[in-house]
């Protein structure tokens, strides 16, 4: 149960129910996250426009880099619910999700391309205690996906780590979404 009680759809009013209802009909179930943060108004809007705008924009990588690199974040963080999540919306993208029982061997693992590997060390660089990238790192980086390809992928990892943290935080743990309790939408 997290630290702050989730703000149930009877409490709501016109706006967040349908919020409630988008995010219901989107991923079964109303992520957690949001439940909680619709205590304050305005950060649960601009969450929402936020997320919404990052997903729309973030298109130049592959999928399998950008989400491997963010279920990196939730791992290292410890983020339950974004490790729950995360797996969850893979799955949908049709990606492999057995391999992510190995993610702790990535650099030498055949499960994972180069591109996803040099992605998952960048979350490992940016989810400690302190930020470890280097020049060479990211010089590596720019030369596999281009500029705009770094910054999206830093993009993304910063804002896992963000997530991560404040639902840690806030004591948010995974919801069900990968063992079908809470996902209730089929499969693309």
């Amino acid at each position: 149960m997290p630290r702050i009680a989730v703000k149930r759809a009877g409490e709501a009013g016109p706006v967040l129910k349908l919020f409630y209802r988008i995010a219901g009909k989107r991923y079964g179930a109303v992520p957690e996250p949001m439940a909680v943060v619709a205590h304050h108004r305005g950060l649960l809007r601009t969450s929402v426009v936020h997320e919404l705008m990052a997903e729309k924009a973030s298109k130049h990588l592959p999928a399998s880099v950008r989400d491997l690199a963010v279920y990196r974040v939730a791992i290292q963080i410890g983020c339950s619910w974004c490790v729950d999540f995360g797996t969850m919306l893979q799955r949908h993208e049709g990606l492999d999700i057995e391999r992510l029982k190995h993610i702790d061997e990535y650099a030498t693992s055949p499960a994972f391309t180069r591109q996803e590997r040099l992605a998952i060390a960048l979350a490992d660089a940016m989810s400690g205690p302190t930020v470890t990238v280097t020049d060479e790192q990211i010089a590596e980086l720019v030369r596999e996906f281009g500029e705009d390809g770094v910054v999206e992928l830093t993009y993304q990892i910063g804002l896992e780590n963000s997530r991560a943290r404040m639902n840690s935080a806030l004591g948010i743990v995974d919801q069900g979404f990968t063992s079908g309790d809470a996902c209730r939408v089929p499969i693309p």
